[in-house]
């Protein structure tokens, strides 16, 4: 790994390529298509080891895993990389490896090994064995030695901020003069053991039709549906994307994050760290609040959350919050935990992009109490030219990501013609 000159500390950092996949779409553009209608991935799941059948809703993602045995979630990181790298149209020959880096958030590693010793059966001769992607950072070892990224390489598993953390890490790399590129993202598979430690903690939605179970800032909403999905991007400084001609999305303006220290599993209720995390992503990215014209929440649906981000997000912004739209997507993707932050980011640089706010599925009832513009049902045009990605998540982990549309030369930018037409 070879070290540059630190670049200055403003050194605009681009978004080049994206990859992305979920329940509703197998590519970012399919994807995002599918969001702005308002479809919904979410559906009753069977076949999940341990958990009896229809027992569980999620939005999971149906795709060929291609070594038997190879977890599902290493797979779905694999196939987005790819789909980023290809987005990006990266001349190789002109591309040094040595200065391009990998950041991609932990998963849940094999247990089957485990399952073994404890007499619960092994696995089939053949297949990958648990030994060689037991450890949380597999996915991003496997990716960046398919691509041959030798550059720095970062994992963090920070539950459900862990997919923006690592775009924020990747970000500061560049910005220090570690790489020139790098590869940032994460995934996520639903997990058996994860599901069962949320039906227990009893933030897991229900309802009759699986499609109307999430419901964020809605007055009955009752929790979250789990989600399978991957979103990657190429990220690179300004100077190097435009040397080589590259399509630029946006612009990753500034982002931040803290430790709450309050509780595992609740927020401070009074909103104070949000509040102080989302001044503090302005205050880094030099935007007033006026500026922003879309913030993409958080917004699980559970009871505690969409509460304290409204909160937090009133508090923050002042009166500037009435004139922005929030939406959340996980009514239409299912909560995608480690992935969550990614992929919800990769929708926020396509709302920009494309001058579309997409709806917030299920909002019949909007609670008072988040007294924001949540764009029930119907997505609508909305001409941004900046966003909030904010995440939050178990264990006090805070993050919040600005973004500007770029419009600016080799711009990827350009609002579409034809307007989404709304769900059936």
């Amino acid at each position: 790994m070879r070290f540059a000159k630190r670049p200055s500390h403003c050194e605009p950092v681009v978004i080049t390529g994206i990859g992305m996949l979920t329940s509703v779409g197998k590519t970012a553009e399919s994807t995002w298509q599918a969001v702005q209608q308002g479809k919904s991935g979410v559906r009753s799941i069977a076949g999940l080891h341990g958990i009896p059948d229809d027992l569980l809703i999620g939005a999971p993602v149906d795709i060929e895993v291609p070594n038997a045995g190879q977890l599902k979630v290493i797979a779905l990181c694999q196939q987005a990389a790819r789909a980023a790298i290809e987005d990006a149209a990266l001349d190789w020959s002109q591309v040094d490896r040595e200065r391009f880096a990998c950041a991609i958030s932990g998963h849940m590693g094999d247990t089957s090994g485990i399952a073994e010793i404890i007499g619960y059966g092994g696995k089939p001769e053949g297949e990958v064995p648990a030994w060689h992607q037991w450890l949380p950072n597999t996915a991003c070892s496997e990716v960046a030695l398919e691509h041959g990224l030798n550059g720095p390489r970062s994992c963090h598993s920070t539950a459900c901020a862990s997919g923006l953390i690592d775009i924020l890490s990747a970000v500061r790399r560049i910005r220090d003069g570690q790489c020139d590129l790098a590869l940032a993202g994460s995934a996520e598979s639903i997990n058996p053991l994860f599901a069962a430690g949320f039906r227990q903690l009893r933030v897991l939605a229900k309802h009759q039709d699986p499609i109307q179970a999430c419901r964020p800032f809605d007055r009955d909403r009752t929790g979250f549906v789990m989600g399978e999905g991957s979103a990657m991007f190429v990220l690179e400084r300004l100077d190097h994307a435009v040397a080589r001609g590259a399509h630029i999305y946006a612009e990753l303006s500034a982002g931040a994050m803290l430790g709450e220290a309050h509780h595992v599993t609740s927020m401070a209720q009074n909103s104070d760290p949000l509040r102080y995390l989302i001044t503090e992503t302005l205050r880094r990215a030099e935007m007033e609040p006026s500026e922003v014209g879309y913030i993409n929440a958080h917004g699980t649906g559970t009871r505690q959350n969409d509460l304290v981000e409204a909160r937090g997000i009133r508090a923050a912004l002042g009166h500037a919050a009435s004139d922005i739209l929030v939406g959340a997507n996980k009514s239409s993707i299912g909560h995608l935990v480690n992935a969550a932050g990614s992929v919800e980011l990769g929708l926020t640089v396509l709302a920009l992009r494309d001058g579309f706010a997409p709806p917030t599925l299920n909002l019949y009832n909007p609670d008072p109490d988040c007294d924001l513009d949540c764009v029930p049902l119907v997505g609508r045009t909305h001409r941004a030219q900046s966003a909030l990605k904010i995440s939050c998540a178990f264990g006090g982990h805070l993050v919040c990501m600005a973004v500007r549309r770029w419009t600016g030369i080799h711009s990827k930018s350009g609002y579409s013609d034809q307007l989404p037409s709304k769900a059936a």
